[in-house]
């Protein structure tokens, strides 16, 4: 719903306070304006700089006119009739602080529902004192839709050849979602000056900016696509395979992304990492450990902003790592974190079951015992993956990958690697460039998890049999036990007995 339509129903029905959300003050104060126009209501502005001002009548330059008290007060004299009187105050959260502003302000919204005088306060950001809170309605200025941003665009490409092909304009559109009015025309003409037509990586670039303000997120900017992963083949065909049927025509079809389970090192962060360069889509970091505060409910905001941030970001790949770690604290009592972990959770799962932005999350876990487990419940996820250990032939072209990286003889004995994983294999190429020795002796080097933490490994693995999807093959996965071995009696002779 446009704000203009939501305003209008708010003013007939008398609601004398208003709190409207919004970061684009003059595209607001432009619909409002019109909105007063066609339904013939009086209306009166006020800001800090130049003070209260009433279209249609002069100017004043009384060195009051910038009190906000006085503003408010001046509503006294535009009430007069049946017809609805509005004032904007622009920015007037950094006004509430003061007892004598709250009160007065208090007053004339009680007193506005006789004379029908409207007061609306137009700010970025919702801090309504305690005394003010049953007196506002908050409403929200919604950003640009792909409409008015494609508006924008051909407002701004007006030279042939400016404007990108149909398909290349959706991608751009994409990429554009989230972004203000005044951030999309920025970023537009910053294309225009670099490349001659509207390209979507300037928007990026863009959006970007947004992560370091924030410092709740990171971009991730990756080089290597699909074709630098050893194996994982059914996974790669999933996840690539739903990304492109992304549900733009139905949200209802829109993919929720993937909680990959398997052993340490077996490439589950460079999947997701190498997911967004082999899609097109921005990867963003969410650190959970950044995102903890020292004070009350700061760690449930910066979740919050980190996940709104994220949505603004669409269409992205949202990644957390080692999600066990950071949430494994909601399945206790609450006792050690005073209850913190539960509410991050909770608002996960909130912004995981409600979020309709094109948002794939990208979760890993190496524990899945330390996982709570209505987060891995159906809907939350498209499928739950299980990497395990690679076997021969995916283990042959990780060792060819890195035997090239790292400039080494192809043509040498590779040490036994059984229980290896893809990063201990690079371990072992690494380490025989570093200290100039052939691979079987820097294999003598590394110790694989498998051997380290085999009883973890084997519980992890019988866990995921039969639950969890395969990453090399469709299908559920199944954990191949070998067969206990049964002591053999011969039976040549026959016993005494």
């Amino acid at each position: 719903m446009k704000l203009s339509d939501r305003l209008m129903e708010l003013v007939r029905a008398c609601f004398t306070g208003i709190w409207i959300e919004s970061h684009e003050h003059d595209d607001a104060l432009l619909e409002i304006s019109q909105l007063c126009h066609e339904q013939q209501w009086r209306l009166a502005t006020w800001d800090i700089d130049q003070g209260l001002r009433v279209p249609g009548a002069a100017s004043t330059d009384d060195a009051g006119a910038s009190d906000p008290l006085a503003a408010i007060h001046a509503m006294k004299s535009l009430g007069a009739d049946d017809t609805a009187s509005i004032i904007v105050l622009t920015n007037f959260h950094r006004f509430l602080g003061s007892t004598e502003i709250v009160q007065a302000l208090a007053r004339q919204i009680v007193d506005g529902k006789a004379s029908r005088t409207i007061f609306i306060v137009l700010s970025p950001v919702v801090q309504i004192p305690t005394e003010l809170e049953k007196l506002f309605v908050v409403i929200e200025h919604p950003l640009p839709t792909r409409e008015q941003l494609k508006e924008i665009a051909e407002g701004i490409a007006t030279e042939d050849g400016e404007l990108p092909s149909a398909d290349r304009l959706e991608t751009v559109l994409d990429a554009a979602m989230g972004l203000t009015r005044l951030e999309a025309e920025n970023a537009f003409g910053l294309s225009l000056v670099r490349d001659s037509v509207i390209k979507p990586e300037s928007v990026w670039e863009l959006k970007a900016s947004m992560l370091k303000k924030s410092g709740l997120l990171q971009l991730y900017k990756s080089h290597d696509d699909f074709s630098s992963l050893g194996g994982l083949g059914s996974l790669k065909a999933f996840c690539k395979r739903s990304l492109l049927q992304h549900g733009r025509d139905n949200p209802l079809k829109r993919p929720r992304g993937v909680l990959l389970l398997g052993v340490p090192g077996t490439g589950k962060s460079a999947f997701a990492k190498a997911l967004g360069k082999e899609t097109g889509r921005p990867t963003l970091i969410l650190d959970v450990g950044a995102l903890m505060g020292s004070l009350v409910g700061q760690t449930e905001q910066n979740v919050r902003r980190a996940l709104n941030i994220a949505d603004a970001m669409a269409p992205c790949i949202l990644f957390i790592d080692e999600i066990e770690k950071a949430l494994s604290g909601a399945a206790g009592s609450g006792q050690n974190d005073s209850g913190v972990s539960s509410r991050m959770l909770g608002t996960l799962l909130s912004w995981m079951n409600d979020h309709t932005s094109n948002v794939y999350l990208i979760a890993t876990c190496n524990d899945i015992l330390r996982m709570p487990p209505e987060l891995s419940r159906a809907e939350r996820f498209d499928g739950i993956v299980f990497l395990d250990l690679p076997q021969r032939e995916q283990k042959n072209r990780i060792w060819d990958q890195y035997i090239a990286m790292f400039d080494l003889d192809a043509n040498q004995k590779r040490p036994e690697d059984a229980k290896w994983t893809g990063a201990e294999i690079r371990a072992c190429c690494r380490l025989a460039a570093l200290l100039d020795t052939p691979l079987s002796q820097a294999g003598l080097n590394v110790v694989p998890v498998a051997v380290t933490a085999s009883e973890s490994v084997d519980r992890l693995r019988q866990w995921a049999s039969g639950r969890c999807l395969d990453a090399e093959k469709s299908g559920i996965y199944q954990h191949q036990t070998k067969p206990q071995s049964r002591r053999r009696v011969s039976r040549a002779k026959p016993s005494a007995n």
